[in-house]
């Protein structure tokens, strides 16, 4: 391999993927029109895909990239690979130069690379390790054909073979897995044994997986080994990689899910089926707050305008609701109401989860809203250029450190001795204030405990479901 401003470039190309431009090209396309499509509305914070030849698990491998936005922008790309060539402690982060491909130059960020060496023993600089290692590479085509190669990496091979160290490595992970960030974790599953031996450890193995807790992983190995199944040489090659994923999802609020699953005897040329290899593609997507459907959210919506417009003196009709546990108005929820005029703020007033149900919580905060003191009260005449935002928020969290609030998703509500106060998540989108920063003006503009006062004060956070008018009503 040559090394042209130290750039690390294509060691399998040729191999595990074509070398050519144009080819390379035309078989993703192909890949990806081939591979299964799986539709959620949650948001993509992780995938594991597999890392062998695309004759065997490219189809999978497409399976996990199409899941990422074709139009999203993420501010780094973590690509986490379990080393094939060596063993050493720890992890090695590559900061010498970028990445390259038949499809070009990738960005390494080498300050993210140099930040994580600064931050924790557990990475190292071994570039040699990075040199020949297929693991990595083999995923980088996949983002460049999805993404451009408008993004930058930070790419990490594994070196370890300990669980602790998986622990250690997760937690200085922790801090840049937020949701502008994107997480690849590389492995294939089972290792030789026969096509059907193939699927039943596989299916385990993947259960195990989407339980997102390390120990259940651990164990599902432990399994499998304990069967003695024919020509096992391991569940899962990336073991070390995915453990690491666990340790920074778990007790979290993730979901994971099963994409595509094939074998390396399901490829159409070299299908043998008593010794195989095993591909997952798997998922991880932020947990839904509530499941709000469109009718759930138009009676949100006529509820608290309905509620407003009686009690401003209009006529109202409205048919008497009827109950039922399934909906999302008979559960017990917070609720912030803000009304616009002519779309303007002019009232913006709620409260958190206790034994209401969010009925109840939509009626007063509603009726609340049209008097905030901090705006002009709401008069009749102004019901004809009103839209409504209704904020649906999530029961509390009690939180032990800042790490597990994550600017954007969460809502902060900072409580010391009688003082209180709250933001919004939305408030970080609407200002670009730094996690700092938003934590800060909280304590000292709401709660009224100064700058740092969130430091020593109770902090609690929750999710919000935004539920407003399409139409915007102008003067």
């Amino acid at each position: 391999m040559r090394f042209n401003n130290k750039n690390r470039e294509p060691a399998v190309a040729g191999q595990f993927y074509p070398s050519s431009s144009n080819t390379l090209r035309n078989e993703l396309e192909e890949l990806f029109d081939s591979a299964v499509t799986v539709k959620t509305s949650q948001p993509l914070r992780a995938i594991i895909s597999p890392h062998a030849g695309y004759i065997f698990s490219g189809e999978v491998a497409a399976a996990a990239f199409k899941q990422i936005p074709a139009n999203k922008s993420y501010q780094n790309i973590f690509v986490l690979a379990s080393s094939h060539r060596y063993t050493f402690g720890g992890a090695a982060v590559y900061t010498e130069g970028n990445y390259e491909t038949p499809l070009g130059e990738i960005t390494v960020n080498k300050k993210i690379g140099k930040q994580l060496l600064a931050s924790s023993s557990v990475f190292t600089e071994n570039d040699e390790s990075h040199f020949y290692e297929h693991s990595l590479e083999v995923q980088l085509p996949f983002l460049q054909y999805r993404l451009g190669n408008d993004f930058t990496l930070v790419p990490i091979i594994l070196g370890t073979h300990s669980a602790g160290i998986c622990k250690k490595l997760a937690k200085a992970l922790r801090p840049y897995f937020t949701p502008d960030n994107l997480f690849v974790i590389s492995t294939d599953f089972s290792h030789f044994p026969s096509y059907e031996n193939a699927k039943l450890a596989d299916q385990l193995t993947a259960d195990a997986i989407c339980k997102n807790k390390p120990k259940k992983l651990l164990k599902a190995i432990e399994k499998n080994k304990e069967k003695k199944i024919g020509n096992l040489a391991t569940s899962l090659c990336g073991w070390t990689s995915v453990l690491t994923l666990l340790y920074l999802t778990k007790n979290r609020d993730f979901e994971f899910k099963q994409l595509a699953y094939k074998n390396s005897g399901d490829s159409r040329l070299y299908g043998e089926k008593d010794r195989v290899v095993g591909y997952w593609a798997i998922g991880v997507y932020e947990k839904a707050v509530f499941e709000i459907s469109p009718t759930e959210k138009q009676e949100i919506l006529q509820l608290a305008r309905n509620s407003i417009a009686r009690f401003l003196g209009e006529e109202v009709k409205e048919q008497k609701p009827k109950k039922t546990d399934d909906s999302i108005l008979d559960q017990k929820a917070g609720a912030f109401i803000s009304i616009y005029i002519n779309n303007e703020l002019r009232g913006c007033i709620g409260g958190f989860a206790g034994n209401k149900t969010l009925r109840e919580m939509i009626k007063r905060f509603a009726v609340s809203a049209t008097n905030d003191q901090r705006f002009d009260p709401i008069e009749p005449s102004d019901l004809e250029n009103m839209t409504l935002e209704v904020s649906v928020l999530s029961p509390l969290k009690k939180i032990k450190s800042i790490d597990e609030f994550e600017l954007g998703k969460h809502g902060i509500y900072i409580k010391s001795g009688l003082n209180s106060g709250t933001f919004l998540p939305q408030v970080a989108e609407k200002t670009g204030w730094s996690k700092e920063e938003f934590l800060g003006r909280c304590a000292k503009n709401k709660a009224g405990i100064g700058w740092d006062g969130w430091k020593t004060a109770e902090l609690y956070t929750y999710e919000v479901v935004i539920v407003k008018d399409d139409q915007e009503k102008t003067s």
